[in-house]
């Protein structure tokens, strides 16, 4: 083959990695499974409810050959993702609750199913790693549900607090912060100088007087950190200054945090938590107890099933019914159930990776034939 017939070859029928998106990856050419996800395939969605999608897709065999690698494409706010079979299968290897569910589809959530999809049956990767995998999902999202408390009831500033609200005078049997002890005395912040004091962690002497031209309080380049000065000798301080830098610290974090959440979070669920006012995210609560009867009956049927028989329950649960430390009693006697019911399983200790590798390469080898 001539060069220049080789290199159009290539240029032709390569794929790149950044040539993938949510548009190419839906296309007949490589797409394995689309459907719809979450509280519609749960049949937990309510009027306005989000309409998650989950998919598997196949990356062309010349792309595979190559540098490049990809595990998944999804949207900025992940309700959209599909993977890419080979990472699509590492994750039922592991028994990664998301990626099983996909197995268990009802009918009506199922956009597309190519017949190589049925080369990855339940029964192919259902396991007792199961009784781990679902466990800790479970129990994560009960630590995900009281975390939401702390944002709702502790809201923080639009405006970040200064370090130096975090710095205090000791003034009788108590402190005063700085920046109303300097007020008081008509001192401005840059005209001071500071020192650390030896053997005082935190304690810094405060030095002004009108004409040594000290470097002030806070560093003009990184406002969140204090500046030191050389003072004359024989100075003497006109005041101290504790400063908490670790209680500075965390109210960063937590600003930052709150924020972020703040930009993030869903408008519709954060409302209906604030409307039902239990303090806790009552949606994780809600995927809590379904993930743990999901582990129960795997255990005890060998069964995927994903639409939900005891939805008007969870629904309840949904709308914060009822009492965060009961819904965490309950979640650990169903905890317990699963635990028990694995320990009695006649399922395997963990899939057989020498069969999923067979079915997996038997996907790559006829998709697309």
């Amino acid at each position: 083959m001539l060069r220049e017939e080789l290199e159009a070859v290539v240029s032709c029928s390569v794929l790149a990695a950044e040539a993938f998106s949510l548009d190419r990856v839906r296309q007949p050419d490589l797409l394995l499974f689309d459907c719809v996800a979450g509280s519609k395939a749960y049949g937990t969605d309510l009027p306005g409810s989000d309409e998650d999608r989950r998919g598997v897709f196949v990356a062309p065999a010349d792309f595979l050959f190559g540098l490049d690698h990809i595990d998944q494409i999804s949207d900025e706010r992940g309700d959209t993702v599909y993977y890419e079979v080979g990472r699509f299968v590492e994750l039922l290897l592991k028994n990664n609750p998301n990626a099983l569910e996909l197995l268990g589809m009802p009918e009506d959530c199922v956009r597309h199913r190519h017949p190589l999809f049925e080369l990855l049956p339940p029964r192919l990767f259902l396991s007792k790693l199961c009784a781990k995998t679902f466990g800790e999902y479970a129990m994560g999202q009960i630590r995900k549900a009281r975390g939401l408390n702390k944002k709702i009831v502790n809201p923080q500033p639009e405006q970040r607090l200064a370090l130096l609200d975090f710095c205090h005078v000791p003034q009788g049997q108590g402190s005063v912060p700085v920046p109303s002890w300097l007020a008081e005395r008509g001192i401005a912040p840059e005209d001071c100088g500071l020192t650390a004091v030896q053997h005082a962690a935190g304690m810094h002497a405060i030095y002004h007087d009108g004409v040594t031209n000290y470097r002030g309080l806070v560093s003009p380049k990184d406002p969140d950190a204090l500046v030191f000065s050389s003072v004359p000798i024989g100075a003497e301080p006109v005041g101290w200054m504790h400063c908490n830098h670790d209680a500075f610290q965390a109210h960063c974090k937590a600003h930052r945090e709150y924020w972020e959440w703040v930009a993030n979070r869903n408008e519709e669920r954060y409302q209906n938590n604030s409307r039902h006012g239990r303090g806790y995210d009552s949606k994780n609560l809600m995927h809590t107890l379904r993930l743990l009867d999901m582990a129960r009956e795997i255990a005890t049927t060998g069964e995927l099933v994903v639409r939900r028989p005891d939805r008007e329950f969870l629904l309840r649960v949904r709308a914060g019914e009822f009492e965060y430390d009961e819904l965490v009693s309950l979640a650990e006697r169903k905890l317990v159930e699963a635990t028990e019911a694995f320990g009695a399983s006649s399922l395997p200790d963990h899939p057989d990776k020498r069969e999923v590798n067979q079915a997996l390469v038997e996907i790559r080898r006829r998709f697309g034939c």
